[in-house]
């Protein structure tokens, strides 16, 4: 009965950590992001580290299933640190530092961050007027809150084509 409660609760957490890292979950840092102890994944994108624990969760499911009980054990201690990692990482995003490079290479780079920022939170408002468009009951707020929708999804495939440019620029400067 523990066991179930405590998978439940991991679950739970998991998915509203996928849930608030999905506006950053594919932004790339220059570094590794977390000590190969804890995440196996070589990539610098958060997404990965959340599919890892995810994978992870599945097979504590299995472990549990199957009563290994030092394995559950381990797995279940290994994820709630994969989770409290991830949850830091999301919380300090826009204070995240990039590793030293060369003047022209660092530019592009906080540009790049600058740019991945604003991003996030053009979904963030998006997401918010279209909520709001769902409970507007007034045909003024609906057409209101209807253009605002238009206008953030205009202003996030530009910076979407920025951050693009951005990326082949970096990726032209470290071949």
């Amino acid at each position: 009965m523990k066991t179930d409660l405590l998978l439940q609760s991991l679950d739970s957490q998991l998915s509203r950590l996928e849930a608030d890292v999905a506006p950053m979950a594919f932004h790339a840092t220059l570094g590794a992001r977390f000590d190969r102890q804890l995440f196996r994944t070589r990539s610098s994108f958060l997404q990965a580290c959340v599919e890892e624990a995810r994978g992870n969760l599945k097979a504590l499911h299995q472990a549990v299933e199957k009563q290994q009980f030092e394995q559950v054990q381990w797995l279940a201690a290994h994820l709630v640190a994969q989770l409290e990692a991830i949850a830091r990482e999301s919380a300090a995003w826009s204070l995240r530092g990039w590793d030293n490079g060369s003047p022209a290479l660092t530019r592009w780079q906080r540009k790049r961050l600058q740019h991945q920022e604003y991003e996030r939170r053009l979904l963030e408002m998006t997401r918010e007027r279209r909520q709001q468009l769902a409970q507007a009951t007034t045909l003024v707020d609906q057409q209101r809150l209807s253009r605002e929708v238009e206008a953030f999804s205009a202003r996030l495939a530009r910076c979407r084509g920025a951050l693009e440019n951005i990326e082949n620029v970096l990726a032209r400067m470290t071949r």
